[in-house]
């Protein structure tokens, strides 16, 4: 098992919470020592942990006082020694598509955003794993807000028992009913860079006595931090997805920086060795589609060449604007061309339609809101690189 990645190999900012401990986001085995430590007999703890968990991630209570499977006096004892507070909701924006989105104040009051896609099938639930990101792509929005922190595995899993709140969908909600039945790494933050917070959350979501969410409804998006992507398929056995978005080094060097600690090739050679790969759980690679910089007929053949013999399908993304962005979104001709090639190359290619653009929320659009209201546009486009 290789070591935790962090950026430049310097150890990013850690939570330090103040007052009571969480429960959420604490692993069975970390719960049932805290729960041991408080003074629970070894005996008993696994059998606590169980109806706690239950309580938690099935029911989605959040008082100590509603868990009725425990004595008046254990609940007391909790509520004394611990929290279940979930992330304050500073603002909920609905677009007209029906798409939501939720600013979070976690802990040290900063900020993050989830958003919550319904579509006729199923509802993804977008998440992020860190306040800011370090990554600076051109093209985000998110890219250029600083990294502040990581966000721990309890601030993680929070963020879906919140929309889950919002959406009214606990024990009583059958799995194929659920308004909220994927889950998708690509809000903000780069989820490799904080790989432990977001395996042990992960594991949460997909423990089938709580909030059961099937390994293959996870998708996790990375920029390519290469060393971590086989252990995402050992430890975490989600999907996964790329953001791709050129088919050059020197493109992708601009549009995606961490290619020049891994290009192409070490990003492809790593994702071959993938190993969940096949078939039936092929790779997602995400293309943001960006006029005059990445979308020529010479690109598309290009990207189908490179990815030869890796099970794949090409997101194809309009790009979606945001105050002081650089680039423009390609014409729906061009990216019909481009489709067509790499449809006829065999590969699936679907165009991911914008949701939430009229509240920010679409791809590449997520930023905190004191963010916006801190900078101006001007210093917005400066950090852009403009």
């Amino acid at each position: 098992m290789s070591a935790p990645i962090t950026p430049d190999n310097l150890t990013v900012p850690r939570q330090k919470v103040a007052g009571k401990p969480a429960l959420i986001g604490l692993s069975r085995e970390a719960m049932r020592d805290a729960l041991i430590a408080m003074g629970t007999p070894e005996k008993q703890a696994k059998m606590r942990v169980g109806q706690i968990w239950h309580w938690l991630y099935f029911k989605g209570v959040t008082d100590f006082g509603m868990m009725t499977s425990l004595s008046k006096a254990y609940r007391a004892e909790l509520a004394e020694i611990f929290t279940l507070d979930r992330p304050e909701i500073v603002t909920k924006q609905t677009s007209k598509d029906g798409t939501r989105k939720y600013l979070l104040r976690i802990a040290g009051g900063h900020e993050v955003e989830v958003v919550y896609i319904p579509e006729k099938n199923r509802g993804t639930l977008c998440v992020s794993s860190q306040v800011g990101c370090t990554l600076t792509c051109s093209f985000c929005h998110t890219g250029t807000q600083k990294l502040v922190r990581n966000l721990t595995a309890g601030e993680i899993v929070a963020q879906i028992l919140v929309a889950r709140d919002d959406l009214n969908e606990w024990d009583n909600t059958p799995f194929d009913k659920r308004l909220l039945s994927n889950v998708v790494l690509m809000g903000m933050g780069e989820p490799l860079y904080n790989f432990e917070s977001v395996r042990d959350a992960m594991k949460i979501a997909m423990d089938p006595e709580g909030i059961s969410i099937s390994r293959r409804r996870i998708t996790l998006s990375t920029s390519g931090v290469v060393p971590e992507i086989a252990r995402t398929g050992d430890e975490i056995g989600c999907m996964l997805a790329i953001s791709f978005h050129a088919t050059t080094d020197e493109v992708r060097d601009t549009l995606v920086p961490i290619n020049k600690r891994w290009n192409i090739e070490a990003l492809l050679d790593g994702l071959r060795a993938y190993p969940r790969l096949s078939n039936s759980e092929r790779i997602t690679f995400e293309y943001v589609m960006l006029k005059g910089i990445n979308d020529s007929d010479e690109d598309a053949h290009r990207l189908v060449k490179l990815i030869e013999g890796i099970p794949a399908k090409i997101n194809l993304i309009p790009f979606n604007p945001w105050p002081g962005s650089p680039y423009e979104r390609s014409e729906w001709s061009r990216i019909d061309a481009f489709g067509d090639i790499v449809n006829e190359a065999g590969y699936a290619s679907p165009v991911r339609r914008p949701r939430g653009e009229d509240i920010m929320a679409a791809c590449g659009q997520l930023k905190s809101e004191t963010e916006r209201a801190r900078k101006s546009r001007k210093q917005i486009a400066e950090e852009a690189g403009l």
